[in-house]
């Protein structure tokens, strides 16, 4: 906390009286030998511990749910597809309240956007509804689709999601999330048209609009 002083001075009253004005200091720091700048590097690491703490449990959730699940991502594709014939433009490995599940966006056949939640465990559907509120990029274009492209990505540890990114990069670009078996994290990027990849970054580092693409 900065300390702060409050100076309460009786004018009218020393102009009416003349008596004599009279400056009161309050203290309101954390103590007799605190500091603003103490408190403040204080307060700057309570916030990096805490950061760092919770880096740290989503890297090892995602470690428990990675080496949970029985279904990985292309066989969640194909269950997907198998429910909704159209092309996949998203799966996201999640702990939902069924359980560990599969949640994979579909452009079906039918021009509509549907949202399918698969068991992680079987492959089993659900649930599944029209999202009328998708915004995901159209990914009928790409001659590598989301199966394809996260069995590319799983050279790099155990898929955990898939998703055709258009909205940050002069190109389209499959982001595929890995986690390896030691908790270490990697974002794959992945060509729609060659199907070529490359790892970006670790996916606790700010780095989520500035990878940049294989353009």
């Amino acid at each position: 906390m900065k300390r702060h002083l409050v100076i309460a001075t009786a004018a009218a009253a020393v102009l009416i009286a003349g008596g004599t004005a009279t400056a009161v200091a309050v203290n309101s720091g954390d103590g007799p030998g605190s500091s603003s700048s103490e408190s403040g590097a204080r307060t700057t690491a309570q916030l990096a511990a805490h950061d760092g703490r919770g880096q740290e449990d989503d890297r090892q959730e995602d470690l428990r749910e990675a080496n949970a699940a029985r279904v990985d991502a292309p066989a969640a594709a194909a269950a997907a597809l198998k429910a909704v014939p159209g092309t996949v433009a998203g799966l996201d490995l999640d702990r939902d309240r069924p359980g560990l599940v599969w949640d994979a966006d579909v452009l079906g056949k039918d021009g509509k956007w549907h949202e399918i939640t698969l068991d992680a465990k079987d492959g089993r559907v659900l649930n599944q509804h029209i999202d009328h509120e998708d915004d995901a990029a159209d990914p009928r274009g790409a001659r590598t689709d989301a199966a394809a492209a996260a069995r590319t990505a799983a050279a790099h540890g155990t898929v955990t999601s898939v998703d055709l990114d258009a909205d940050h990069r002069a190109k389209p670009v499959w982001e595929v999330e890995t986690v390896t078996k030691d908790g270490k994290e990697h974002k794959v990027l992945v060509d729609p048209q060659s199907g070529t990849a490359k790892v970006a970054a670790a996916r606790d580092a700010d780095d989520d609009d500035n990878d940049g693409a294989d353009d």
